[in-house]
């Protein structure tokens, strides 16, 4: 059997999973990952390639994007023009059709296939809807997420200029409703951080409360310290979240 190639481009949480799920699947072949900065390479890795440079890995079948969704269209296009087909996680969802027109077009010029917004949400759980829908089309359906961290959310934050460190949590209201609550951990007390996590596609604050050092969310225990030494932390709180 003809295994395919695939390179995994990124290697945060979602390439670590994707990783462990090409390892699973009988009829794929790691190719390597590809990352922006090599540093030290990460145990998990040993067996494979990882490079700068996604034409150091030979001949690829597919490319898994698992960079920040904001990343997604400008890799995708450059894979797609080098005659790689392109997998990803795109999760804006105001922003889905233009990126489908964008990369439908690389992607039937370039003779390959372009297969976007294949994470969760939007993803399975958008299957999942749709074949809840049509068995009780007359129904009301909601989506309750959480509680949990939204790493797209997450992710979001941390790009923010004056954000040192981030976590998002997703707290389901019921109804489809959430609330989104974020601990940011700030540099050097910046207030910057606070004021450009505000508004955009992902966040609607109505409130925030800026907490004193060590009291913040950012910890992986998600828990009510921080356990980083926040200096001067702010949780923002978003509601309505969908």
């Amino acid at each position: 059997m003809t295994k395919i190639r695939a390179a995994v481009v990124g290697y945060g949480n979602i390439g670590k999973f994707t990783i462990q799920a090409l390892e699973a699947a009988p009829d794929m072949e790691i190719a390597g990952v590809v990352r922006r900065n090599l540093g030290e390479k990460p145990l998990e890795l040993t067996p494979y390639p990882v490079v700068t440079d996604i034409r150091e890995l030979g001949h690829v079948d597919v490319a898994i994007l698992c960079t920040p969704t904001r990343e997604v269209e400008k890799y995708a296009l450059e894979f797609l023009a080098l005659g790689i087909n392109t997998v990803d996680s795109f999760d804006i969802h105001t922003q889905i059709t233009a990126l489908r027109r964008s990369l439908n077009e690389a992607a039937v010029k370039a003779g390959k296939v372009s297969v976007i917004s294949a994470g969760w949400d939007p993803g399975s759980d958008s299957i999942i809807r749709t074949l809840l829908e049509a068995a009780a089309p007359k129904g009301i359906t909601y989506t309750n997420f959480g509680p949990g961290m939204s790493m797209g959310h997450t992710v979001c934050v941390k790009s923010k200029p004056g954000v040192k460190n981030a976590l998002s949590m997703t707290m389901p209201k019921g109804d489809g409703m959430h609330r989104r609550m974020v601990y940011v951990e700030l540099r050097s007390n910046s207030r910057r951080g606070s004021q450009s996590c505000k508004g955009g596609p992902l966040f609607c604050f109505r409130r925030n409360t800026r907490y004193g050092s060590g009291e913040c969310g950012c910890s992986k225990g998600y828990g009510p310290r921080c356990a980083y030494g926040a200096q001067g932390c702010f949780r923002a709180d978003s509601e309505p979240a969908f």
